[in-house]
């Protein structure tokens, strides 16, 4: 396994220094895995970003090869790489670019078949593929999975950018599923640009959900017009009708055990408080994984701080035995924490779906969003 990059070396240096970001959120990169679906006009411009950010891993699942009617869009590949594998083009470049960084090639499709392998170590999963029903099995993998799905089409003149996550997805935009006759870029087109701006802004999503900074487009959708040069925002929320039908779902009796590891291992932020509200004898400890900066805006009542960074040096102040919620900003962080907390015997360990971000929208509103 190629070693991971270093997140103090000289060349994060202008990124580190960055208001916010700093040190803690460099190493957060370097220990994050992403995988990218789709290495063409999209991926190419979000892998070479990803990997000069100093993410450690990088997936990258593409069936296609090279096509000469690829490159004026697709950079990551060049004039040689005609036929080539797709993945095994961008991997190169890649490693040209950022030696250290971790890149593992899958030639094929992603499907609802491999997604639980595909997904099994990663923190966030990248949609950039020109194919709709993709994009649909990206986002249910992501919402069993427990991680962030940032996806970003682009066609003709125009780019789409938003992510499911926090009790919102993909299927609250499009409740209606995937449209089988949508054009593709083989069909109606793209301009070069319209791919690295999308793709540019998939990316700092990206980096933002893994470095726990700013506020990311969770039930917002950033839609860029070249023709115009203008950015405009579309905002959307969880579908009522569909929600009410998942709790009919869940409230029936089970034919069989579906095996959802991820609803057992996460809770909402409603569960949580009406946990917390019902009088139990044994309440869970609360464990805040952000870091002091981001405490400081607010926090749950009674919360044990430890920055993620902190908690496998910082395991013998919690108890294994004892029930445990434990949250971050967006829940990215707190799913990595809750992975640590289990390989250390905690049992009876939660992580908040959402983070205190989904606390906020839902429970308090008195609680400072950022």
């Amino acid at each position: 396994m190629t070693p991971l990059p270093d997140p103090k070396a000289a060349r994060y240096a202008r990124q580190r220094i960055l208001p916010g970001f700093g040190d803690a959120a460099q190493e957060r990169l370097a220990a994050a895995h992403a995988v990218v679906i789709g290495a063409g006009g999209l991926g190419s411009a979000v892998v070479p970003i990803l990997a000069a950010a100093g993410v450690g891993t990088i997936t990258i699942l593409d069936e296609d090869l090279v096509d000469e009617t690829n490159l004026h869009r697709q950079m990551v590949h060049g004039a040689d790489d005609v036929g080539r594998a797709k993945v095994d083009s961008a991997a190169d470049s890649v490693r040209t670019q950022s030696p250290d960084t971790n890149v593992i090639t899958r030639r094929g499709l992603f499907t609802a078949a491999n997604a639980t392998e595909v997904l099994a170590s990663a923190d966030i999963l990248i949609d950039g593929t020109d194919n709709n029903e993709t994009r649909f099995v990206a986002n249910d993998a992501a919402v069993a999975a427990g991680i962030p799905l940032v996806w970003g089409p682009a066609l003709r003149w125009s780019g789409q950018v938003g992510i499911a996550w926090g009790g919102t997805d993909y299927r609250d935009l499009f409740p209606g599923g995937p449209d089988t006759e949508a054009d593709t870029c083989e069909i109606a087109g793209i301009l070069p640009s319209v791919c690295t701006v999308t793709g540019g802004l998939m990316a700092t999503e990206v980096l933002k959900l893994l470095a726990g900074v700013g506020e990311p487009l969770i039930g917002r959708v950033a839609i860029f017009d070249a023709l115009t040069g203008t950015t405009r925002e579309l905002r959307y929320g969880p579908d009522p009708e569909r929600d009410a039908a998942a709790e009919v779902h869940a409230e029936a009796p089970a034919a069989q055990d579906t095996g959802d590891a991820a609803s057992a291992r996460s809770i909402s932020a409603r569960d949580l408080a009406e946990l917390l509200n019902d009088g139990a004898a044994e309440l869970p400890v609360l464990l805040d994984v952000r870091e002091p900066h981001e405490v400081t805006l607010g926090m749950l009542p009674g919360a044990v701080p430890i920055p993620l960074g902190d908690l496998d040096a910082r395991l013998g102040e919690l108890g294994p035995d004892a029930p445990t919620v434990v949250y971050c900003h967006l829940g990215v962080r707190s799913a990595r924490a809750l992975t640590l907390l289990e390989a250390n015997g905690f049992t009876h360990a939660r992580h908040l779906a959402g983070g205190i971000d989904a606390w906020s929208r839902t429970v308090d509103a008195a609680l400072p969003r950022y």
